[in-house]
């Protein structure tokens, strides 16, 4: 096994979304628990990257550039940096090839991989390493650092930093908005989702956005220039105000959700920001499995599902109906009932903490 007292550097290879980057965060907290004095450094492609600004339980963020020649430039960077070990907690072969590329003396990953001939620490799964049949997302992560001898068994919760330039420039962007309540509480709302078996109908979003405003709330909608349509739609539905927000840099959205009062949206990257900087969560899920992609955290939280024997799914196309009817059919009400809940919860939990 690896003996921690002779190391100094550790690297992270996590690629891929926006979601994922924020379930490693657990992972990080535990390893700079583990190893306050080590160099932690973690590699993410660079449009996801940002989300880990300001997060002080790394050293380095590598950003990673789709080009060839920024790979081979990134890898022989990697390999300057001497690494003693080196974790893939992404699965996927591009990271093989970084880790690779590392010569750390101790790499680490899962079994199954590709090309794990590459690996000398290889953990078989981790329903084995937790002994339960089920595994959050987070917890496979955690599992990889726990099969090397890293202490998580209290599996810390997903966490992010708000920087004070994205709270700044956030709120110079909401005051922009002639039709801003200051006065009223922010409702965080995200309509988007990255497959249509996880996307909720725009007119269900404008008939939650009506209630909260009605519950005194100023809803705000987020998304991508990409989902305006989506958003646009949302905002002609509905019968209150609605703010629409698609120009928010991926600190500025952590920023925007750090200062709602709630979460209403789909099981999506926005979804586990909302949840790493501790706002009540209501999260509605369509094709994806609830037990691996639940919001981690201990803030107030609602998952609202329409149950479906044929979940879950790939999600790419619906194979059972014409269509989605998982997403589809989750009603207002349900909705409207776990935001009830949530509030209370949340209400609860505020008056406890002041006493």
């Amino acid at each position: 096994m690896i003996d921690w007292s002779e190391v100094k550097s550790v690297l992270i290879v996590k690629l891929r979304s926006i979601g994922d980057t924020v379930l490693s965060t657990p992972s990080l907290i535990a390893l700079r628990r583990f190893l306050p004095k080590a160099r932690i450094d973690i590699l993410l492609e660079d449009w996801v990257a940002p989300i880990l600004e300001g997060f002080d339980q790394v050293d380095n963020v590598i950003v990673l550039k789709k080009s060839l020649k920024s790979k081979l430039r990134t890898a022989l960077e990697i390999r300057k940096r001497r690494y003693d070990v080196a974790f893939n907690l992404h699965g996927g072969t591009t990271a093989t090839f970084f880790i690779a590329a590392s010569q750390a003396k101790h790499r680490v990953a899962y079994k199954h991989v590709r090309y794990n001939f590459l690996y000398n620490h290889l953990l078989s799964s981790a329903s084995d390493f937790w002994q339960q049949p089920t595994t959050h997302s987070t917890e496979q992560q955690l599992a990889l650092l726990g099969f090397v001898g890293v202490n998580v068994r209290d599996k810390p919760k997903s966490h992010l930093k708000v920087s004070k330039d994205a709270e700044k420039t956030l709120i110079e962007k909401l005051e922009k908005f002639q039709s801003f309540d200051r006065t009223r509480k922010i409702a965080l709302l995200h309509p988007g989702a990255t497959l249509e078996t996880k996307r909720w109908s725009e007119q269900r979003f404008a008939l939650i956005a009506d209630f909260l405003y009605q519950k005194g709330f100023m809803p705000i909608a987020t998304g991508t220039k990409n989902e305006l349509e989506i958003l646009t739609k949302l905002k002609k539905a509905a019968k209150k105000t609605v703010l629409v927000c698609t120009d928010l840099s991926l600190p500025e959205v952590t920023a925007l959700a750090s200062k709602a009062s709630i979460f209403v949206g789909n099981d999506s990257g926005i979804a586990h920001i909302a949840a790493a900087v501790q706002t009540p969560c209501v999260v509605i899920f369509g094709s994806s499995n609830v037990n691996h992609w639940r919001p981690w955290t201990d803030a107030p939280n609602r998952i609202v599902i329409k149950p479906m024997p044929c979940q879950p799914c790939h999600g790419y196309f619906c194979a059972e109906f014409d269509r989605p009817r998982c997403i589809l059919e989750v009603s207002v009400e349900s909705v409207i009932e776990a935001i009830e809940q949530v509030i209370e919860e949340s209400s609860q939990k505020t008056t406890l903490s002041a006493r």
